[in-house]
């Protein structure tokens, strides 16, 4: 479990610090991923004539960012280690913006989509509600919200230097619907494999 005396701050501290050192080896051990099931679950939810304004919170190296510009979307890609957002804008092509989960600076009822894959777990639990009322809010009425986290049973760890919390469903969507989503769907990947061997659970919602 998290220790107690962290504060949310050093924990997201310590966590950019973890991607920072390791960017090389992130981009090499992710580039390959296909997430293209969560990329096609958002745009599917979109209700908009396309292109979409969308933003990739958490892009690090840019990989689902270029994904979605190829496309035909506007992606803007949200990071906060500068090696990765570096990264991101010389493989994309898109901008970037670098700012700390727990510093958001985001503009109002702008977004059609916002995708955030393996990234709001690392929001330290103190602070979730609040972050998640300002992706709320810089969604348009109606956007649409993706998320896909590692699951697990309500607990926090600190795995090496990176913080993480690891909910269950009724946990996730108790955050989601708390702060004025409703969901859409949600299923468990890796797609067609037994629940025990499905560790990510993704899901998506819609600002009402």
């Amino acid at each position: 479990m998290s220790e107690p005396s962290v504060s949310p701050q050093e924990l997201a501290k310590r966590t950019l610090g973890h991607y920072e050192a390791r960017a090389e080896s992130f981009w090499e051990g992710t580039r390959d991923h296909d997430v293209s099931q969560n990329i096609e679950a958002l745009l599917r939810h979109i209700d908009a004539e396309p292109p979409f304004l969308i933003l990739d919170f958490g892009c690090g190296p840019g990989r689902d960012l270029r994904d979605f510009s190829r496309r035909g979307h506007c992606p803007v890609g949200l990071e906060g280690a500068s090696a990765l957002a570096q990264m991101a804008r010389k493989y994309s092509g898109c901008e970037v913006w670098e700012q700390d989960f727990l510093q958001l600076d985001l503009p109002a009822a702008h977004f059609h989509g916002i995708f955030a894959n393996a990234s709001l777990f690392h929001v330290p639990r103190p602070e979730l509600p609040r972050i998640l009322r300002q992706l709320h809010a810089s969604l348009r009425p109606g956007g649409v919200l993706f998320s896909s986290n590692p699951r697990g049973d309500n607990q926090e760890s600190i795995n090496g230097e990176r913080y993480g919390a690891y909910y269950d469903f009724s946990a996730w969507a108790a955050y989601l619907t708390g702060v004025g989503f409703t969901e859409l769907e949600h299923y468990y990947r890796p797609a067609g494999l037994p629940r025990e061997q499905q560790p990510w659970l993704a899901s998506v919602w819609r600002r009402a």
